[in-house]
């Protein structure tokens, strides 16, 4: 929050540092040795990154005589804070810590990380996107929606597939960055919304793996039938919400003919893993009948706001000129 308020790069570094010494009781709070690995992995990567845009600011400091972000100038101190933010947004090439923090997250913490936790520094490219590298944030689009794509093909673990969703998800925000400001604010709200409804569902139903989103349907019909949709949804498929952002990116990058094809293709593996996610969690579904008398399926507390979520996931794309010019 520090960091969207102020304009003061030391100030900006302070909410950096308290945001991410923030989370760190929460990743650890199972107390297992995997809850403190990923603790331990992911305060290490954001403390490297926050060292990174300090040396950033001070160098443009000492060139230009002032701490302010919106006037960060120089060519080196830019470049550096790109690569700093996008080692704590989890941008690939330097995203392999990612998913290690997933996995060794809680569902709801996880889901903490890939949506709360990348606001404070995607709002500090924002601010000083008018002299950021393109043709950089246009490569760390393109290298993460495509290693988020083929990285969450071989996956079993929802986490895990989520992780390299959201990392694919990345690359495209950054892909709009470049191109156009208010519609990355629009695609990072998008983002937040699909991302949430996915991480309520496998909270709600305990979902861990793959194969146990084949043993949701008993559990709640309509949760897991809305779930289908909101994956198809995060995959980009119209009618959908999803599809939304994507057309609007690709809008924008018609003068880049061949980034917006290598794009497209990269978006072909993240559609498989999302389809093979929907296919396991309702086409394979298993006999929802029993022998035994005894209760043996959970009861579970479905959260108030998933209706809204889930509505929101699903139904926006009309409201695509309202919202593409009132963010």
């Amino acid at each position: 929050i520090i960091t969207m308020a102020s304009n003061h790069w030391l100030l900006a570094w302070m909410g950096l540092e308290l945001n991410t010494l923030s989370i760190l009781p929460i990743i650890m709070k199972p107390n297992h040795p995997r809850a403190t690995e990923a603790t331990t992995k992911y305060f290490l990567i954001q403390a490297t990154a926050a060292a990174l845009i300090l040396c950033a600011t001070t160098m443009n400091a000492w060139k230009t005589g002032q701490w302010t972000i919106t006037h960060t100038l120089t060519p080196t101190a830019t470049t550096l804070l790109t690569i700093a933010v996008a080692l704590k947004l989890g941008l690939a090439p330097t995203h392999l810590w990612y998913p290690e923090v997933m996995q060794g997250s809680t569902t709801t913490t996880a889901l903490i990380i890939s949506t709360w936790q990348k606001i404070a520094p995607l709002s500090l490219l924002m601010m000083t996107h008018n002299y950021l590298n393109t043709n950089l944030l246009l490569a760390l689009g393109l290298v993460s929606a495509t290693v988020g794509g083929w990285g969450g093909l071989n996956q079993t673990q929802a986490r895990k597939i989520m992780a390299f969703s959201s990392i694919a998800h990345m690359g495209w925000l950054i892909t709009a960055l470049a191109l156009n400001q208010t519609l990355t604010t629009l695609t990072m709200i998008i983002y937040i919304t699909m991302t949430s409804t996915i991480f309520n569902f496998l909270a709600t139903t305990m979902t861990k793996t793959i194969s146990d989103t084949g043993m949701t349907w008993p559990i709640s019909p309509p949760l897991t039938t809305t779930t289908m949709l909101a994956l198809v949804s995060l995959a980009g498929l119209p009618p959908l919400t999803g599809f939304m952002p994507k057309w609007l990116i690709l809008k924008e990058l018609t003068t880049l003919p061949l980034i917006s094809l290598l794009l497209l293709m990269t978006s072909l593996p993240s559609l498989f893993f999302y389809t093979r996610l929907a296919y396991f969690m309702t086409i394979t579904t298993p006999p929802t009948t029993t022998n035994t008398e005894y209760k043996w399926r959970f009861n579970i507390n479905i959260k108030p706001n998933t209706t809204l979520m889930t509505t929101a996931t699903l139904l926006l794309l009309p409201l695509t000129p309202l919202l593409y010019n009132t963010t």
